[in-house]
Order: structure tokens, then C-alpha cells, then sequence
């Protein structure tokens, strides 16, 4: 595997005047783009705009940075748009910035002590990074079936979180905020107005991510993101699009039928495959070593075998719809947790008589009915954001119960809860909608979707394109009123009417799952599967993370009673001794 971006700086010569002219000569910077001046040097990789300009100037963005740079600083990081990483080593100024872009479509991972800084676009590239795993990390990726950043699963490597940027200077290491999450909660605007300005930036960012690469095509769920990218593909490049669907031969996961009512509606040339548990078999070992560290989004493996589908088609690109339920309001929890809120304007006095009527033992949790409301106010009173995890499957088990008493004693139980506090204050809005969106943008997108894209489309040699998460798009969904991203209980409903009459009434009504594998079905019914989780949580037992008399009952007990539920599980430990097996015989 080929670094696309890397670098290592000696941190006593940047300081060390006399040296320091000398370190940018010698400096090797690895990325698409590569410039340096007499005092500094910039290295980018992704598509990054700069200032108002649309392209990219003749000498080439990392030059343009450069410039900006020396006329702003810090401050330049406000202006770069689109999707990029950026290293820039000023000797002048004797500092290192590093930055990547709003959602971390582009990473960046790194390791900075006294003498030295090392960066990569991956964990496991970074240079002097060692191969101590951080046991935190482990039991985060347990909590959320993926590593939050800064945390790597490599003890003294971090990841840039998304929107961030990192100043090294004599001061030490710093790490900065550089776009803030302003809701503009009052702005009211015509419907009609306000829908074509939507249509015309879909369309807008669709030709950004097409331009200078042929053919494209497009992942197709069925649902509206990925109809809406594939309808605007075929419309920008006036061909039908090549679009790419994925089908689960399991009753529950399959939504073949509603990606082919887009394809049809569409005009667009689409391409199906139906994923088979030997396909897992054959994939799980690879997808999951492919990762710089443990991922456990299921969605990986089919959205591998999507991607190389239309690699093997031809297409040089493929566009993915992921960020309009983060954008727009599309998740049903938005919903619920509308409906848990109301709780909270119980007046405090009444809440205080009535919660103690729903605990444990009380003879209210045994009568039909009013055990369904007393679960409710169970649920309700506890805090927001923690009230979105309140039914996280390693705590509903019971760390005490799954792992290892030498495991528990070296991790916080309550990291990810302190975690998630962080992430949840960064966002001031008022509205709930809008606070739920900028902690999805953390979690469900930048740690979550768009490593799973990014690893499988990487894995298939392709390159993919994000169009609904534009800059200019995220700004316009900033700006719409809260209740027009969740109105009342109906989830993104100026999404949906603003599409209505371009996309099928049936897609636009329909409840989205996209390529959610049945793996915990497959597992208790195909014995090669089965077999492949069984000696990957044995081995994983092995380790001492996790306790044996769990493993057992987790495969002999659990998962053959409910599939569905404790085939997560199953998936992520898995995972997680599927990582580790590749880390061992890399």
C-alpha cells in the first residue's frame, strides 16, 4: 500500500534558525501537490478550492495555499473548501499546520513529540508510530463499532478530527477549530424560491465532482440521496448513468425493487449484484485488514462489492449520496428524540414524583400499558446526547460480563460518554434538530460513512465523489428553518418536497435502509460462515480482551435466538480479530 500522503519533520531544526532554510530543501513531502517557497513548503491531496476562485490556478492549489498562508496564517484554513488535507512547514514562521476538511473526507493522522512530527492520510503510515495498541481505543470501538477521533487504535498516533486543524510551533501542539457550527435558526425564505436555488446546487456539485473525470458512476440504494446523485448524473453528462445496486437474498434487507424503480425512472444503465454469505466468507478477512484500524461498519463489505463492480465496468469515479438524512433531518431517531424532549418541559417538581414510580420494582413496570409509559419516562429524563446511546450494546451486555477483568482495569467506561458531551457542546444551536445534525456530522459521517465508502472505493481502485456535502450545500442546509428539516415528526420534509415531482412519489414515501447486511441471518444458517465467526471470537478470546464464557454464550446462546440483534456483536469482535490478524502478518 502506496503513502498518498506523508511527511516527517525534524522539529529542532524548524527550530533551530540556522537549520531551517536547510530542512526545506530536504524536506520529502509526499501528495498530489507539492510546492515550496524560500521559507515554506505545502504539500495537498483531495480537491480543495481556494478563496472564490472555481478551479485550480496554473501554478496548482498547494502554491495558492502557500500564498494564502503567508497573507493569513492560521486564518487561510477558513477560505480552502471541498474535500483536501493540507501540511504546510513554515520555517519563517517556525510552526507545521496541518488541516483537513469540514467532514474528514480527507484524514490525516499523526504523531508529535519534542524532536519530531510524522503525518499520514492513514494510522498506520505514520511514521515512528509504534506498534503499542491504546487500550482505550479498543473499548471506544467496542462503544461506538468504529475509533472516534483524535484516538487511533495505535497508542501514540492521533487523528485530525474533521474540521480541525493542528499548529506545532514553540508552544507545543495545538489543535484548532476551523469551522464554526453557526445554525442560522431564523432565516425564513419562499418555498418555491428556496427549492430551485436546492435543485440548482445539487446539480452544481454533481458537475464539480464529474469534471476532468469520465465515465462516473453512482452508487444506487433506492432511496432518495442516491436516486436524487444518480438522476443529477445522468442530466450533467447527457448519457444514462452508470449506477451501481446492491441486493441481500434475506427477507428484511432487500430493496432491489425500489433501485430499480430509479434506474427505470431515471434512464440510467444499472448494474445489480446480489452479495452471498460465500462472498462474506471470501471478503470479511480483507475488508476488515484493509482498514488502518478496527472498523465495524457492516456496510463495508457490500459497498466493497458495488464499488468493484463498477470498477470493473469502467468508471474511473463513482458518486456516493451519502449526507442528506445528516444535512436535511432523514434519521429516525431525529423523530424519537423529538418525541423523548417533550419530557423535558415536565415541570421539575411533578418529574420528581413521578420517576420514582418507574423504577425497577415498581408495581406500575408490571401492567400492560403503563410499563410502556414508564419505559418512556426511563428513557426520557436522561440527558441528551447521552440519551442516543442509552441502548449501546456493549453496555446493555455489560462490560463486567463481556470483557476481562485486566482489560476493564486499564479503560474509562465513561470515555465515550465525556466523548460525546464534547462533541454535542461544540454546537450552540437552540433547535434540537440542529444540534442532533452536527453531532451526526461528527459520529455517523466523519467516523462512521465515509471511512466505510472511502476504504471500499480505495479497495476497488476508484476514486468517489461526495456531492451532497459540498460546502455550499452544507451552507445552505445551515441556513433553512429547523422545522423545515423536521416538521413535527416528518423526518427532511423541505428535502422531499423540494424533490417531489423529479424524484418517484414511491421513493420519496419509502423508509430507507441502504446496504445493511444480514449477517447475523446468514451466520446461524451457511456453517462456513459460521465457522469463519466462531475462530475469529475464539482467537479473539485468546487476547484477553474479551472473556471466553462470553464468546460461548454469545454463539451458542444468543445469536442463534436473535440473529439480528446479537449478530452486531458477533460482527464487530470479528472485526475487530480480523484487524489484528492482518496487523500480525503485515
Amino acid at each position: 500500500m502506496i503513502d498518498k500522503f506523508s511527511g516527517q519533520i525534524d522539529l529542532a531544526s524548524l527550530f533551530e534558525p540556522g537549520a531551517a532554510r536547510i530542512l526545506i530543501k530536504s524536506l520529502a513531502l509526499r501528495g498530489d501537490d507539492v510546492a515550496h517557497d524560500g521559507d515554506a513548503v505545502c504539500a495537498v491531496i483531495g480537491s480543495p478550492a481556494f478563496g472564490n476562485a472555481s478551479a485550480a490556478p496554473p501554478s496548482g492549489m498547494a502554491a495558492e495555499l502557500l500564498k494564502g498562508w503567508h497573507a493569513s496564517g492560521v486564518e487561510v484554513a477558513s477560505r480552502i473548501r471541498g474535500s483536501y488535507a493540507v501540511a504546510i512547514v513554515d520555517t519563517l514562521r517556525e510552526c507545521v499546520f496541518l488541516v483537513v476538511d469540514r467532514f474528514a473526507i480527507q484524514t490525516l493522522c499523526y504523531r508529535v513529540d519534542d524532536k519530531t512530527l510524522a503525518f499520514a492520510d492513514r494510522a498506520d503510515r505514520v511514521q515512528g508510530g509504534g506498534d503499542e495498541l491504546d487500550q482505550q481505543a479498543i473499548f471506544n470501538y467496542l462503544y461506538f463499532h468504529m475509533i472516534p477521533a483524535p484516538r487511533t487504535i495505535f497508542k501514540h498516533v492521533r487523528r485530525l478530527p474533521a474540521a480541525h486543524a493542528l499548529l506545532v510551533d514553540r508552544q507545543g501542539a495545538h489543535e484548532i477549530r476551523h469551522w464554526p457550527l453557526r445554525f442560522d435558526e431564523n432565516h425564513r425564505q419562499p418555498f418555491a424560491a428556496t427549492r430551485d436555488v436546492f435543485r440548482k446546487l445539487i446539480r452544481d456539485s454533481v458537475i464539480d465532482e464529474v469534471a476532468g473525470q469520465q465515465p462516473v458512476g453512482a452508487f444506487l440504494s433506492g432511496g432518495t440521496d442516491s436516486s436524487t446523485v444518480a438522476g443529477m448524473l445522468g442530466e450533467v453528462t447527457g448519457q444514462a448513468a452508470p449506477v451501481y445496486s446492491i441486493g441481500f437474498a434475506a427477507e428484511g434487507y432487500d430493496e432491489m425493487e425500489y433501485a430499480r424503480l430509479a434506474a427505470k425512472h431515471f434512464g440510467c444503465q444499472h448494474h445489480e449484484y446480489y452479495v452471498t454469505p460465500a462472498d462474506l466468507v471470501a471478503s470479511i478477512p480483507a475488508v476488515a485488514q484493509y482498514h488502518d484500524q478496527p472498523f465495524g461498519n457492516s456496510s463495508a463489505l457490500p459497498a466493497y462489492y458495488c464499488a468493484r463492480m463498477a470498477q470493473a465496468d469502467g468508471c474511473s469515479k463513482i458518486l456516493a449520496g451519502d449526507g442528506g438524512d445528516e444535512l436535511f433531518g432523514g434519521n429516525s431517531r431525529y423523530a424519537m428524540q423529538r418525541l423523548f424532549e417533550f419530557y423535558q418541559a415536565v415541570p421539575e417538581s411533578l418529574r420528581r414524583r413521578i420517576e420514582p414510580l418507574c423504577e425497577d420494582g415498581s408495581l406500575l413496570r408490571r401492567i400492560p400499558g403503563l410499563k410502556q409509559a414508564t419505559g418512556y419516562v426511563r428513557h426520557s429524563r436522561i440527558p441528551m446526547p447521552d440519551r442516543l446511546q442509552s441502548f449501546n450494546l456493549i453496555m446493555q451486555l455489560d462490560p463486567a460480563k463481556v470483557l476481562t477483568a485486566d482489560f476493564l482495569a486499564q479503560v474509562d467506561l465513561h470515555e465515550p460518554s465525556k466523548h460525546m458531551q464534547t462533541t454535542w457542546s461544540e454546537c450552540k444551536a437552540r433547535s434540537l434538530i440542529n444540534r442532533m445534525l452536527a453531532y451526526d456530522w461528527r459520529y455517523t459521517l466523519a467516523d462512521s460513512d465515509l471511512p466505510k465508502v472511502r476504504g471500499a472505493t480505495e479497495m476497488a481502485g476508484l476514486a468517489v465523489g461526495y456531492p451532497l456535502l459540498s460546502d455550499r450545500l452544507t451552507d445552505f442546509s445551515m441556513n433553512l428553518p429547523a422545522n423545515w428539516k423536521l416538521r413535527r415528526f416528518k423526518l427532511r420534509w423541505f428535502f422531499k418536497e423540494a424533490l417531489r415531482g423529479y424524484l418517484p412519489d414511491k421513493i420519496i414515501s419509502k423508509s430507507k435502509k441502504g446496504f445493511g447486511l444480514p449477517f447475523g441471518v446468514w451466520a446461524t444458517r451457511n456453517p462456513a460462515l459460521m465457522k469463519l465467526a466462531e475462530d475469529s471470537l475464539h482467537s479473539l478470546a485468546k487476547r484477553g480482551i474479551v472473556q471466553a464464557d462470553f464468546i460461548h454464550t454469545l454463539l451458542t446462546e444468543h445469536l442463534p435466538t436473535h440473529p439480528g440483534y446479537y449478530g452486531e456483536m458477533v460482527w464487530i469482535l470479528m472485526t475487530l480479530e480480523q484487524w489484528l490478524q492482518g496487523r500480525k502478518s503485515a
